[in-house]
């Protein structure tokens, strides 16, 4: 059988894009923003005064990110 590499659709119609509501794009957009805030914290300003955990080991777990994205915490 032949097959033609030319679409079915007329020319200059294109099919038209999928709309995806708000209400469904919100609660993952607000999720994703916590979800990046938190981790900007724990790689940026989990230390010393700011510290909500005890110890040393969130700075110690990140202390490379820190460095890799331009934190200074020496």
């Amino acid at each position: 059988m032949a097959q033609t590499a030319v679409s079915s659709t007329p020319a200059g119609e294109r099919p038209a894009p999928v709309r995806i509501p708000l209400r469904q794009v919100l609660p993952w957009a607000v999720f994703a923003a916590v979800l990046g805030l938190v981790l900007i914290y724990f790689v940026g300003a989990e230390q010393g005064a700011t510290s909500l955990i005890g110890g040393n080991w969130v700075h110690e777990f990140t202390h490379d990110g820190r460095h890799l994205l331009g934190f200074p915490c020496h």
